[in-house]
């Protein structure tokens, strides 16, 4: 590659517009996950605390037989009509979540990012209640970071996102291969960024 002037310029031309082209895409990503590494890092450090908020109601009497007869059949994903009188009375989303089912109640969890949810449904007396824990917008960050509670949309785009570092992170070797010749600290830095993190394992981590 490097013999070939031609070639080496294709390939300069080639590897720098795959370099701006994934940095480019990937660079909000990197920088929130650049920044929640650290507070993710010092998760201890930093203080929060949670709000909590609670909701109560009443579950009206054909809903409440309705669920009677769902408990007998064995149902585990929330039903429409229930989640529709979620988001009316409450105006709480509960659509999609999972029931569980006992003797005389629903318990339907709702994890979400930064946070947590759940709501519960008295089978007997109809008595409804919500309650949702906020731990803040870092809380928030984290579980973004980690992929926690998000949903498949969110998943898809840690994938692709990945995916276009790697790009990032492949096209800037081979663009340090091409200039290194001209820089002779190039693969010094390059081993010491393996070294570092290499002896920091061995010597601290057990």
């Amino acid at each position: 590659m490097a013999n070939d002037p031609q070639r080496r310029a294709w390939w300069l031309k080639t590897l720098h517009e795959w370099h701006w082209i994934s940095s480019a895409a990937c660079l909000i990503g990197l920088l929130l996950f650049a920044f929640t590494g650290i507070t993710l890092n010092h998760a201890s450090q930093i203080g929060a605390e949670p709000v909590v908020s609670n909701r109560k109601a009443e579950l009206p009497a054909p809903l409440r037989e309705s669920l009677q007869q769902l408990k007998l059949e064995g149902k585990q994903a929330v039903v429409p009509e229930l989640a529709q009188w979620f988001a009316q009375a409450l105006d709480v989303r509960v659509a999609g979540g999972q029931a569980e089912w006992s003797e005389d109640e629903v318990y339907i969890s709702l994890p979400r990012p930064g946070g947590d949810a759940w709501a519960s449904v008295d089978l007997a007396s109809g008595a409804v209640e919500y309650e949702r824990t906020d731990r803040g917008w870092i809380a928030w960050l984290n579980d973004l970071h980690k992929g926690r509670n998000t949903g498949a949309a969110w998943t898809w785009f840690i994938d692709i996102f990945a995916l276009a570092c790697l790009v990032f992170a492949i096209t800037g070797l081979f663009l340090l291969q091409l200039h290194a010749p001209r820089r002779p600290a190039t693969w010094p830095m390059v081993a010491l960024g393996l070294v570092v993190p290499f002896l920091l394992v061995i010597l601290f981590i057990h």
